[in-house]
């Protein structure tokens, strides 16, 4: 089927339920005519789900299955993961919703690979109690690292504003001993192909940031610059990625700088997402570039402190959906130009035979 007339399959992990999570998400999927754009695969309780839903006052109503690949277009699809009752504690986290969010990410990301969903948007979770459980990761990335086998980037996306971070959930004083020439190199190739393929950005134009103050100011604050990132630049730049800088941090992100690109790499975490949840908060998204599946979350946390009052803003779990979808349509008309380019045409000469010719793109 073309992608351009596939109803794509939306996975949605919950999150921590004592959280923002499940609010967000039914809001997202409140209007009545949602289901003509995709199909949602909700990870979660019915009961649950029934209960925050009454708190909110909002009139949604689940279709229950046992498994994604039940899941039927034009109604909002639950995969109940428990009938039975569900302790909630608004605000606070509990062993229980650790435990299924967990549950749910996993289930989620199993139907991910089986193909029984097409994308997955992630609702957030609480590291450190995932954690405490026994979930060895600091975050989702490093979870679908581990899963997919591949090396992902974080990726803040807007339509303005794409910033991707060098370094991820580690702490500030292990973030130089975590970058080389051969890191950034690979980050920048992957940052440079999921534009083209994902974003449909022809001749992507990447900034790169420095690590140290003033980007070292010639080895004075540092020499990271000098002897890391500034040879990395060269090499890509010689070799038609369109990569430059390094750029200081602290003067960067001003509307006449940023906008020149079409993204950004950051150093480190904070370095990137500070700016970047700045300039676009309610409609900033996360999406883990580079990894053979698409999965995106919103650029928020739990929320713990406004959990059950009703004042959770739902467009950057909208904006989360509407981009895997965007992503998906995207990745798979791009694959299915690469693979028509590589067919062999056919001629007919003038014997009357047909004869293939090489793609003229090959040798």
């Amino acid at each position: 089927m073309s992608p351009k007339n596939h109803k794509v399959r939306v996975g949605i992990s919950i999150g921590d339920f004592n959280g923002i999570g499940p609010e967000i998400i039914m809001k997202s999927l409140i209007d009545k005519t949602i289901t003509d754009f995709f199909t949602p695969v909700i990870f979660g309780s019915g009961k649950l789900f029934t209960f925050q839903k009454n708190i909110f006052k909002l009139n949604l109503n689940f279709n229950y299955i046992n498994e994604a690949s039940q899941a039927q277009a034009g109604k909002l699809n639950m995969v109940n993961l428990t009938k039975e009752n569900v302790n909630v504690e608004l605000g606070v986290p509990t062993e229980e919703s650790t435990r299924m969010a967990i549950d749910s990410l996993e289930l989620a990301t199993e139907a991910l690979m089986k193909g029984d969903i097409d994308v997955l948007v992630t609702a957030p979770i609480n590291k450190d109690e995932m954690v405490k459980m026994g979930f060895k990761h600091a975050g989702h990335t490093g979870y679908f690292e581990e899963k997919f086998s591949k090396k992902g980037l974080m990726f803040l996306v807007t339509e303005d504003l794409k910033v991707a971070v060098s370094t991820h959930h580690i702490p500030i004083a292990s973030v130089a001993e975590n970058i080389s020439k051969e890191k950034i190199k690979k980050q920048i190739r992957a940052l440079n192909q999921t534009l083209i393929e994902d974003f449909c950005v022809q001749r992507p134009k990447i900034a790169v940031l420095g690590l140290n103050p003033h980007a070292g100011d010639g080895g004075v604050i540092g020499k990271e610059e000098m002897e890391i990132i500034e040879p990395a630049i060269k090499e890509l730049s010689d070799n038609g990625i369109l990569a430059f800088g390094p750029y200081p941090a602290d003067s960067f992100f001003q509307p006449n700088k940023y906008r020149n690109f079409d993204a950004v790499l950051a150093m480190y975490h904070d370095q990137g997402l500070a700016p970047f949840k700045t300039l676009a908060y309610e409609e900033g998204v996360n999406y883990t570039a580079g990894l053979p599946f698409i999965r995106t979350s919103p650029d928020h946390g739990v929320a713990y402190d406004i959990a059950g009052k009703n004042v959770a803003d739902e467009q950057s779990f909208t904006e989360a959906i509407f981009t895997a979808i965007k992503i998906f349509k995207n990745r798979s008309e791009y694959n299915d130009l690469m693979t028509n380019r590589m067919q062999p045409r056919k001629m007919v000469v003038d014997n009357g035979v047909d004869e293939d010719l090489p793609d003229e793109n090959e040798g």
